[in-house]
């Protein structure tokens, strides 16, 4: 039995120390150009190199995507930047384009290169074919049924890895090659800008009657023909490891250290629940599916491993997510006082019962008691976001832990 690694993302330093601390194996990150995710925060070359140590020193990899499909006036600077790359030591870097895939072997061969989904990896021949090249890793592409995953496993080499996404939202596109923003706003998504078009509503126009919008209904707000439902694996772990899957991989390099903070403390608990004991994991099931919807989501789905979904399956009819929960803020270290330092991110008040989220599974519900400015000036509530301040809740909390809030139904 293949022991999966845990593959969480970071848009941000903080969002990876999160990872780190919340579960991850290895944490999977973007650099300030050459990735698919060119509006979130990303990471300067000085944030990066502290994010590897933080991470190293707690025994887990970190990989950098590179994985644009790249033009001709990229492949110097994709040159420039791998060899600053080379200096601070990721673990691998995720690369879908052979023009860019070249460039690392040649300029930071000791870094292992990971195929990204972008590539289309869809028979063990293409796998072949990458392992031939030097490739560690190759990410199935998001298509692949579970039955073809494991067909792939026993027609590749044992030492060639396979990732493949488990969880988050997915792509309507072919393994994410998709020419609609570029189409609608000259954004495109394969050099990292896409503009999402798949989550708005549509309606259709018939030929001899320009102008004149037919919706089609599919709820009172509209339809979303384009907008996939979330992935979610969480009941299905005996299957994943069974098909021989090395990484199982979470999507998100856009969200915040609550979702991040989530989704990797159940996954980890879930998978170490069935490498210790499968009736442990099935025992626990109930709890694993009520932590997961504690993160804003779509509704879920299994994706393709059990078939092709019909659109009933696959299509959310909205283009709103679920939030059970708000993100409060990351608790960091005391002053003098001993209140806690937080660097807040959405308001609260003195006198609300808030939770603290644990990284061992653990959600304390607490009470906020006081909270005081960098000043000393003491607050009623929190209402600037990013503003940091002290607090005390009455109990003792650790630096990492998450502070939440449950919001109505």
């Amino acid at each position: 039995m293949r022991v999966p690694e845990l593959l969480i993302p970071a848009s941000s330093l903080e969002v990876l120390k999160t990872a780190v601390i919340f579960g991850a194996d290895a944490v999977y990150i973007g650099g300030e150009a050459f990735g698919l995710r060119a509006k979130a925060k990303n990471f300067s070359m000085e944030d990066m190199k502290e994010g590897i140590q933080f991470a190293h020193e707690h025994n887990v990899r970190v990989y950098v995507t590179a994985n644009i499909l790249a033009h001709n006036g990229d492949l110097p600077g994709v040159e420039e930047y791998f060899k600053e790359l080379k200096e601070i030591g990721p673990d691998a870097l995720i690369i879908s384009d052979p023009g860019v895939f070249m460039i690392a072997k040649r300029v930071c061969p000791e870094i292992e290169i990971h195929i990204s989904t972008q590539a289309n990896n869809t028979n063990y021949g293409t796998y072949r074919f990458w392992h031939e090249l030097g490739a560690k890793r190759v990410v199935s592409a998001r298509e692949l049924s579970m039955k073809e995953i494991k067909e792939i496993r026993s027609n590749i080499p044992d030492d060639l890895e396979i990732e493949t996404f488990v969880h988050g939202a997915m792509c309507i596109s072919y393994s994410g090659r998709c020419l609609l923003s570029n189409y609608f706003t000259g954004r495109d998504a394969n050099q990292g800008a896409c503009t999402h078009p798949c989550r708005w509503k549509y309606a259709v126009m018939e030929e001899s009657r320009p102008g004149e919008y037919l919706p089609v209904y599919e709820n009172e707000r509209g339809t979303y023909i384009f907008n996939s439902k979330d992935l979610c694996m969480i009941g299905h772990i005996p299957d994943l490891i069974d098909a021989g899957i090395d990484s199982f991989k979470i999507e998100g390099r856009m969200k915040t250290a609550l979702y991040v903070a989530t989704v990797a403390r159940t996954y980890r608990k879930a998978i170490d629940d069935y490498l210790k004991d499968p009736v442990l994991y099935e025992k626990n099931m109930p709890w694993y599916l009520d932590q997961i919807s504690n993160c804003t989501y779509r509704q879920f789905t299994t994706g393709f491993f059990y078939g092709k979904p019909d659109s009933e399956a696959q299509i959310y009819d909205s283009n709103t997510y679920v939030k059970e929960y708000t993100y409060l803020g990351i608790v960091g270290g005391t002053n003098a006082e001993g209140l806690y330092r937080i660097e807040q991110r959405n308001k609260f008040s003195v006198g609300e019962t808030i939770e603290i989220m644990k990284p061992n599974g653990d959600n304390i519900k607490a009470k906020v008691l006081r909270i005081v400015n960098e000043e000393g000036g003491e607050q009623e509530s929190a209402p600037h976001p990013k503003q940091v301040l002290y607090i005390d809740l009455g109990v003792p909390m650790e630096q990492y832990d998450i502070l939440r809030r449950k919001e109505d139904a």
